[in-house]
């Protein structure tokens, strides 16, 4: 995928949205004294929560697959978060195809692990399975 800038506003909308609001977080003077990051970081969650949209899934108006009607997330499978992602960083995301199965005319579910990289850090930030169901 293109990179993605993770910058303090989204960080603080994340924590907003979900009453996240650990120093790590949302305090930039706490967290540049205290955090062993030297900096605030994003969620986890958040991290994660990008993978839809790094992915290219979630435009309406183009399909990331010819005849695609619908694509939901259906669940994951080792979610690790390795590196954390500091305020101001990019990321995207590789996705390796792991299986593919039908589940009937109409409905087929796919694995996909996915990492998502932090520009210029070897150590990603996220590697997880996402399991996805796609309507055609």
């Amino acid at each position: 995928s293109d990179w993605l800038n993770v910058d303090q506003s989204m960080i603080q909308g994340f924590a907003d949205v979900t009453k996240d609001h650990q120093w790590i977080h949302v305090d930039v003077d706490r967290a540049t004294k205290e955090s062993p990051f030297g900096s605030i970081v994003a969620h986890g969650f958040l991290t994660l929560s990008l993978i839809p949209h790094l992915g290219g899934m979630v435009d309406a108006t183009e399909p990331a697959y010819p005849g695609l009607k619908l694509a939901i997330n259906y669940g994951l499978n080792r979610v690790r978060f390795p590196n954390p992602v500091t305020s101001g960083t990019n990321v995207r995301t590789r996705t390796k195809l792991v299986g593919v199965d039908k589940i009937n005319d109409e409905c087929f579910q796919v694995v996909g692990e996915v990492t998502i990289e932090i520009e210029g850090k070897e150590k990603p930030a996220c590697v997880a399975e996402m399991v996805s169901r796609y309507y055609f």
